[in-house]
């Protein structure tokens, strides 16, 4: 193949690698091998008919010379005189054959008149045919031997005289003295006398049916070499002119009914394209191509004429879809910008009010979405939260949507409690509700003076709320029916007392339901490990990072659901000047060397002096420092060195002390450790453990998390 295209080929290459001369080469390459094959067959065949000739012209031969010998001599005591010389001498004695004196023990027989008479016959027979020598001769097995008996040969050089003698193969003893008197008995040899040679004969009996001779004659297969090569000359050059001009009429032939209609529908379809970058609206290239070849060509021909005309009309009813399909697009795009308006996005949303944080997010499986959240002031003191996910999906959700939302922030407003606004809300959507859609809804309403939050559940995932010291847990609150289900549903409110710190995680079923590519959902236990892995920091970075794990686990694989959260965390009410109840963090840096750990052990009991914490408390914080700073120099950046950052402040209007330990070793979390079991003897126990258990069982809050390349482990202790 042609490492170029063919536009990138020149007029030599076109020519060179054109169907045409791939046609004429493909021909050639046909007809060569189709005359090799005939050739061959042929030549086996011709061959095959002259060493038949050959056979036929020795067997015949002797089978006519066998009964004329036996009409004028008796054969049988000539040959059997011969024999009994031969046989009697010694096998040193019969290697001198062709001697003077070897010869002189068969003289008498040679000269005898039967003899004579046998040469005389035979001689006049070889005159007749075309053999090269006719002769009589005997086979003796026991020394694999052909022995000569009579030989007409005139030639002194060429002649066998009796009793002489030559090796003959096994396959000739076989093939004559085994004859089964009806086949044509020759034997065909390769010798260093005579060359290739064809032997034929027939044996001559005696009264008792045993053969006492054979009746020889040789016909030599030297001409067959030359007869075969003017046989492959003669048939090569017929080939050869055959080929050629079949080439070039076979050529022409595909060159009208293949090259050509093909070309012509190459450049018809050129023709079409340029029409179409031409802007040209209507052609009709293919159909005018008129192609009448009666084959698939022919065919080829019809049906690009026939999608000329389909792709006109395909063209413009795609035209008229993209547009159609822009304009919605655009309208989809201008419906999730309008839909995300309709939510709060602007963070802080209340800079000015320092009681709580609080952060949202919403990401629609499709270009509009059905999860909606919402938080806005009732008063001055009541924080009203909003967490819904509406039926099915695209305009049709989000149109009820922003209804819901609506018909809930109205009803809220009104000064009605969460089950009232639940409630009500139903009663409005059951009355105009033929697509009998639906929504689920957490309502709650959080009393920023005292942390009491007033809250119903309409059918929505259960709230996560996390308590200060603790951890996040699912609070399984009493569920209601969802709104737009059926008419005149009571809706039940309960009460919960956010502690000063306290925070509470709102979501929709996306978050649990995502899956991944192997259909395997994302689950609750998955979202309360991402929240408790990502404690101690602001609503805005938890629900981020809860984005980042979902992401995630999903590895791309395609969202079915929309993915909506929200996270509030009560800081408690603020004191007269507007300030908040937690104290400002401080900060002491050094090097993790066991020398500077007195120095970090001051740091902390300076602080926890000036807080007032009872000497228990210090006592139990000190072994927490002592126990990590020994971690942290012994074997976070073993063999190298580092720094270690101890954080302090104070929450709960300075009854709970937070302190931070931070390094930059190695990624090591000490509470993914089993605890060790105490209930062992010392000497039974795994070394290690015990300083991170003593930090659990005297401290209220232990967590550990890895950001920014940095081990954090935080405890809070409380008085």
């Amino acid at each position: 193949m042609p490492e170029k295209s063919v536009r990138e080929m020149s007029a030599r290459e076109r020519r060179h690698y054109s169907l045409a001369a791939r046609v004429f080469h493909s021909t050639i390459i046909g007809t060569l091998i189709v005359g090799l094959v005939a050739l061959v067959i042929g030549l086996g065949l011709y061959s095959y008919a002259l060493v038949d000739q050959y056979i036929n012209e020795s067997y015949s031969i002797s089978r006519s010379a066998a009964p004329i010998l036996a009409e004028v001599v008796d054969v049988e005591p000539l040959a059997s005189k011969v024999m009994e010389i031969y046989k009697s001498m010694s096998p040193e004695e019969r290697a001198k054959t062709g001697t003077a004196e070897y010869r002189s023990r068969f003289a008498e027989l040679e000269n005898s008149s039967d003899a004579e008479t046998v040469r005389k016959v035979l001689a006049l027979m070889a005159e007749n045919s075309d053999v090269n020598d006719i002769y009589l001769a005997m086979y003796d097995e026991q020394t694999s031997a052909l022995v000569y008996i009579a030989d007409p040969d005139p030639s002194p050089n060429t002649v066998c005289h009796t009793g002489d003698w030559e090796e003959a193969d096994d396959e000739e003893l076989a093939a004559f003295l085994n004859w089964d008197g009806e086949s044509k008995l020759h034997y065909i040899s390769n010798t260093e006398r005579y060359g290739w040679i064809c032997t034929g004969g027939v044996p001559v009996k005696n009264s008792a049916g045993q053969t006492v001779a054979f009746v020889l004659s040789d016909a030599t297969l030297t001409d067959l070499a030359g007869a075969t090569r003017r046989f492959v000359l003669q048939y090569s050059l017929a080939i050869l002119a055959v080929m050629i001009i079949y080439g070039v009429l076979m050529s022409k032939h595909m060159q009208k009914k293949v090259v050509k209609p093909i070309n012509d529908i190459a450049d018809a379809a050129a023709g079409y394209v340029a029409d179409k970058r031409s802007g040209a609206e209507a052609t009709d290239r293919f159909a005018s191509l008129n192609i009448k070849t009666g084959d698939e060509i022919e065919n080829l021909s019809l049906v690009m004429a026939d999608m000329e005309r389909d792709l006109t009309d395909y063209v413009e009813d795609l035209t008229a879809a993209t547009a159609e399909k822009e304009r919605l697009s655009t309208e989809l795009e201008l419906a999730s910008r309008i839909q995300a308006d309709m939510l709060p996005g602007v963070f802080p949303p209340f800079p000015d009010r320092k009681e709580f944080d609080i952060y949202a997010s919403m990401t629609p499986a499709k270009e509009v979405g059905g999860d909606f959240y919402d938080f806005y002031f009732t008063d001055k003191d009541h924080l009203c939260m909003v967490m819904a996910d509406v039926s099915g999906k695209g305009i049709p959700a989000a149109l009820f949507m922003m209804g819901s939302k609506i018909i809930i922030k109205n009803l809220a407003m009104s000064g009605k409690s969460p089950a009232e606004v639940l409630k009500a809300m139903n009663d409005q959507i059951c009355a105009a509700n033929r697509e009998d859609m639906f929504v689920t809804v957490w309502l709650g309403m959080l009393d920023l003076k005292t942390g009491v939050l007033k809250a119903a559940n309409a059918g929505h995932e259960y709230p996560v709320i996390k308590q200060p010291g603790g951890r996040f847990e699912v609070f399984k609150d009493k569920h209601g029916f969802v709104v737009g289900g059926m008419p005149d549903v009571e809706y039940q409110e309960y009460e919960l007392q956010l502690e000063n710190g306290a925070s509470i995680f709102l979501y929709t079923d996306g978050i649990p339901e995502a899956v991944n590519f192997t259909g395997e959902a994302f689950g609750t236990e998955r979202m309360l490990d991402a929240l408790n892995h990502a404690d101690n920091i602001s609503p805005t970075e938890l629900v981020c990072a809860m984005s980042s794990v979902v992401e995630s686990f999903a590895s791309g694989a395609d969202q079915f659901d929309d993915i909506t959260m929200l996270c509030l965390k009560y800081k408690g009410p603020v004191g007269p000047d507007g300030s908040g109840k937690e104290t400002p963090v401080k900060t002491f840096k050094m090097p993790a060397t066991l020398e500077n750990l007195q120095a970090a052990t001051e740091f902390i009991n300076n602080e926890l002096n000036a807080a007032g914490f009872p000497d228990k408390a210090r006592r139990q914080v000190d072994i927490v420092v002592d126990e990590m700073f020994a971690n942290i120099s012994s074997y976070a950046y073993k063999p190298e060195t580092g720094d270690i950052t101890i954080d302090f402040n104070l929450e709960d209007e300075g009854r709970t002390a937070v302190i931070s330990f931070k390094d930059q070793g190695t990624p090591f979390d000490p509470l993914a450790e089993p605890d060790p079991d105490t209930t062992l003897p010392a000497d039974q126990r795994e070394i290690g453990g015990l300083g991170i258990l003593l930090i659990k069982k005297t401290m209220d809050y232990v967590s550990y998390r890895r950001e920014n390349d940095t081990n954090i482990l935080t405890v809070k202790k409380r008085i």
